[in-house]
C-alpha cells in the first residue's frame, strides 16, 4: 500500500503544479490586461485548489503509513538531528500544509471579491506565494536537501 500511494502522491504532485501554474497565468493575465473574470476564471480557481487538497489528503494518509516518518515520530530526539528524517517528517509536512492553506485561502478571499481586477490579483498573490512555499520543499532530483526522483516508480 506505501509504495503505491508513494507513487500517487508523486505523480499527482505534476498536476497540482500544473494547475497552480496555469490558474497563475490566467490570474497575471486577467489582472495585468484588466479582463473580465470568466467561468472558465473560477473553474481553473477550483480546480488547481480542489488538485492540492487532493494531494494533501494523499500526503497525510502517506505520512500515516510512512515507516520513515513513524521512525521520524518515535525517535523524534536522534530523528530530528537527520536531515532526510527531518526533512519528511517535518520540514515537508508543514510548509505543504502551509503552502495548501494559502491557496484555501487565496482561493477563498478571490470567490469572495466584487470586482473581477481584485479575483485575479488576489490569486495572483496567493497563488504565488503558495508556490514558492510548496518549490521549497518539494523533493527535487536536484534539491542540496534531500533529493528524490523526478517520478516514482511502482
Amino acid at each position: 500500500m506505501y509504495a503505491i500511494i508513494l507513487a500517487i502522491h508523486s505523480l499527482v504532485r505534476w498536476f497540482v503544479i500544473a494547475g497552480i501554474i496555469y490558474a497563475l497565468y490566467r490570474s497575471y493575465m486577467g489582472w495585468l490586461a484588466g479582463k473580465k473574470y470568466s467561468a472558465f476564471d473560477n473553474r481553473i480557481r477550483h480546480w488547481s485548489a480542489t488538485l492540492a487538497h487532493i494531494q494533501l489528503v494523499l500526503g497525510l494518509w502517506l505520512y500515516f503509513i510512512s515507516p520513515v516518518t513513524n521512525y521520524f515520530l518515535q525517535h523524534f530526539d536522534e530523528a530530528v538531528h537527520q536531515r532526510q528524517l527531518r526533512f519528511f517528517g517535518m520540514e515537508h509536512s508543514v510548509m505543504m500544509l502551509l503552502g495548501i492553506i494559502v491557496i484555501t485561502i487565496s482561493s477563498l478571499l478571490a470567490k469572495q471579491q466584487n470586482s473581477d481586477s481584485a479575483k485575479f490579483k488576489v490569486l495572483a498573490l496567493g497563488y504565488t506565494f503558495a508556490l514558492l512555499i510548496i518549490s521549497s520543499s518539494v523533493p527535487w532530483p536536484f534539491s542540496p536537501l534531500v533529493s528524490r526522483p523526478w517520478l516514482r516508480q511502482l
